[in-house]
């Protein structure tokens, strides 16, 4: 005789649609620490062919972490204001046409419920209630998607995006300047691909996808801007520039 599952049973997984959201953020801020490792690292490691200079190395590593943080940070808040805007627009309207058009908002609720698999009379049924508890709510979640409770902040997506960039720039510019000239390059190189296997690994992880592929592009693609800048920081050196 099989048992049957206990009623009251606890199950583990995640609900609802933060879980969406902070998945997002988390992807978010992987690539933009990932961002900051390969394009620091591509600049310090530049620098590095041409000149053994620490100070140099330094101020081209903090120039590169100040500048690539702060534009990162900028366009993310742009294009995040942008969103959060229209969203407010699509709100906005949708207001407007619950007061000016009542009924026919309540059957264009009723069909996208019905299309979700509802038959009609209980997509009706559900629509009234909805419709009855909060109205804007309902069609914002139904019809556009939207959560007005949790519309996208740009200041937030903005803050983390400089402190992802941030953090990801940091190792290598700590690799360049602190180990010994004879060693730093080697430290950095081997720091960075470090750093790119596991980002690329989250990265897939965060994304249910096969790791090892992710894996690979992403320390070639960073190994191939290493080698890029170093060839090119090695020409201008031996130029004198």
């Amino acid at each position: 005789m099989t048992s049957s599952p206990a009623p009251d049973a606890v199950h583990d997984e995640a609900h609802g649609g933060g879980l969406g959201s902070r998945l997002n953020w988390l992807r978010a801020a992987v690539l933009g620490a990932n961002d900051g490792v390969v394009s620091t690292a591509g600049l310090v490691v530049g620098v590095a062919g041409a000149t053994q200079s620490q100070a140099a190395l330094l101020t081209a590593g903090l120039s590169g972490l100040l500048a690539g943080s702060m534009s990162m940070a900028a366009g993310e808040y742009v294009s995040v204001s942008t969103q959060r805007d229209s969203e407010k627009a699509a709100l906005a309207q949708e207001k407007r046409e619950l007061r000016e058009q009542p009924e026919a908002e309540l059957r264009e609720l009723t069909g996208l419920l019905a299309s979700r698999g509802l038959s009609p009379d209980v997509a009706r049924e559900a629509a009234e209630q909805l419709t009855e508890r909060d109205a804007l709510r309902a069609h914002a979640r139904v019809e556009l998607g939207i959560d007005p409770d949790a519309l996208t902040n740009p200041w937030h997506a903005a803050g983390a995006s400089f402190l992802a960039f941030t953090v990801g720039a940091l190792l290598p510019l700590l690799a360049i300047v602190l180990p010994p000239a004879s060693a730093r390059l080697w430290v950095t190189v081997l720091s960075v691909l470090a750093a790119l296997t596991l980002t690329g690994w989250w990265s897939a992880r965060l994304g249910s996808a096969p790791t090892g592929p992710a894996i690979l592009r992403n320390v070639a693609g960073g190994a191939l801007a290493m080698a890029v800048t170093y060839g090119a920081g090695s020409l201008l050196g031996a130029a004198g520039v």
